[in-house]
């Protein structure tokens, strides 16, 4: 009895903000849109920030080799661990992930595509880190989950699926059939 009152203090804590088939209406959307502005994706590339803005860009990588039937589009992984301003927060040291650009961005149109957007401070990094493989043209961000009022940072992004007002406490969390067995955008208190 202990047990299933600690489960039901954590679900009612979590909140669907997206459910499954909501989440994949909000895909084929974003991607859509990014058909509309880069046509054929000639001088275009797509960046998924680690790591799990790259489990949204894979699904969006998909849909746009769906969509245009274009399999050449460039698409990068981008670990940003070494150029956060929080490395040692806490004395915890983080595991760096696998970078993967196998390209310049120099005179591009970059496509940051990361799941949340919340301080800004991650895509700080990422377009510091950016830097390392060439100047693009321009830097254009897409996230799955915009926090607007909690922006430490003067970023917006280009591409929203969905925006949410939070605390600043409480956390958004996307869920990816590929991680966490199920697709779900759920906020915790």
């Amino acid at each position: 009895m202990a047990l299933s009152f600690i489960f039901d203090q954590i679900f009612q804590t979590l909140k669907t903000l997206l459910d499954q088939a909501q989440l994949q209406i909000t895909l084929h959307r974003l991607a859509h849109q990014l058909v509309e502005n880069h046509l054929d994706f000639s001088n275009t590339v797509i960046i998924g920030m680690q790591p799990r803005g790259v489990l949204f860009s894979d699904r969006i990588i998909a849909l746009l080799h769906n969509i245009t039937n274009d399999h050449k589009i460039q698409y990068g992984r981008l670990d940003i661990t070494f150029y956060r301003d929080d490395l040692n927060k806490e004395g915890a040291l983080q595991a760096p992930a696998e970078t993967d650009i196998a390209f310049s961005v120099a005179g591009k149109s970059v496509v940051l595509i990361d799941d949340v957007l919340h301080t800004g401070r991650t895509v700080r990094a990422a377009m510091d880190a950016l830097l390392d493989f060439g100047r693009p043209a321009e830097v254009e961000l897409m996230t799955l989950v915009d926090r607007r009022f909690s922006r430490e940072l003067p970023i917006q992004p280009d591409y929203v699926g969905f925006s949410v007002d939070t605390l600043f406490e409480q956390k958004v969390k996307v869920l990816w059939q590929e991680k966490d067995g199920r697709d779900e955008v759920v906020l915790m208190d």
